[in-house]
């Protein structure tokens, strides 16, 4: 456990958390939306700090970051919790619950990449964000090193403290996960515009890709990926999307996406963007 950088304490021993757009206030005792942080004697703890549910060898491509140090390996790293509450969850196990995990430190991470030789560490697995002092402090480390930093996120996150960790963050990959603001906001849980404005400053300040799960009875009309094509290729025609494939998972138990309809898709976006790409099948 570790202190949070971002909350603000309120009367009666409470805080609240300033992380992301959820705000979340915090009566002592309680938790916020993400699950692992933490009202603890009048001050908000990070519960994930230092706990690591998976630490791994993947080939870059598999974040997916494609466009960027192409066929290099990357270490991943990931703890568990997440501020989204997406019924098909494909990482629930992590983001909805608590995994056994092992503690490590910010310097055991960087010197473990350097060990096997790994260009760069990516946050993955469940949503950084929320594990954001451990994150922050690795990529410091990892970039005094000459290591390269790379995010995988859904781009749920509070101005001021992604201007802090972008400064140390190389390449990021955000899951745009679908163009429906009242989908995003009861479904998933958060604001698309929120969303939207920090893909704008991710592919401001470092190399973005950005990925859709297209979910079956969920983000898969055509007329709304079709404006998301056309959003993104507003910002720039060069930005790589990934459209995944769905598969049941957590409490969400429709069938998988349609691979033809993913195809349709995937030429439709090809209209307006340069590189499409489809996954996960």
């Amino acid at each position: 456990m570790k202190r949070g950088r971002y909350y603000e304490k309120l009367n009666a021993g409470r805080v609240k958390c300033t992380l992301c757009p959820h705000q979340c206030p915090m009566a002592l005792g309680k938790t916020g939306k993400c699950g692992v942080r933490k009202n603890e004697k009048g001050e908000l703890i990070s519960l994930n700090y230092g706990e690591i549910s998976g630490l791994h060898m993947d080939p870059i491509e598999k974040k997916p970051i494609h466009f960027y140090l192409q066929g290099t390996q990357t270490l991943s790293v990931g703890s568990f919790g997440c501020n989204f509450s997406c019924p098909f969850c494909q990482n629930h196990l992590i983001a909805k619950s608590i995994p056994p995990t092992t503690r490590m430190r910010p310097e055991e991470i960087v010197e473990e990449a350097l060990r096997r030789g790994a260009p760069s560490i990516s946050y993955t697995y469940n949503e950084p964000t929320v594990f954001y002092e451990m994150v922050l402090e690795t990529a410091i480390l990892a970039k005094k090193k000459g290591l390269k930093n790379i995010l995988v996120t859904n781009g749920y996150i509070e101005n001021e403290p992604i201007k802090e960790l972008i400064s140390y963050i190389d390449g990021a990959n955000i899951d745009l996960k679908g163009f429906n603001a009242q989908v995003y906001r009861e479904v998933f849980g958060g604001d698309l515009e929120i969303v939207k404005e920090n893909i704008k400053y991710f592919h401001q300040n470092l190399h973005l890709e950005v990925t859709t799960l297209v979910v079956t009875g969920i983000n898969d009309q055509k007329e709304e990926l079709i404006s998301l094509f056309q959003w993104l290729a507003s910002i720039s025609p060069d930005i790589p999307l990934h459209l995944n494939r769905y598969y049941p998972s957590y409490q969400y138990h429709e069938a998988p996406t349609d691979i033809e309809f993913l195809l349709e898709m995937k030429e439709e976006a090809k209209k307006v963007l340069n590189s499409v790409r489809c996954g996960n099948f």
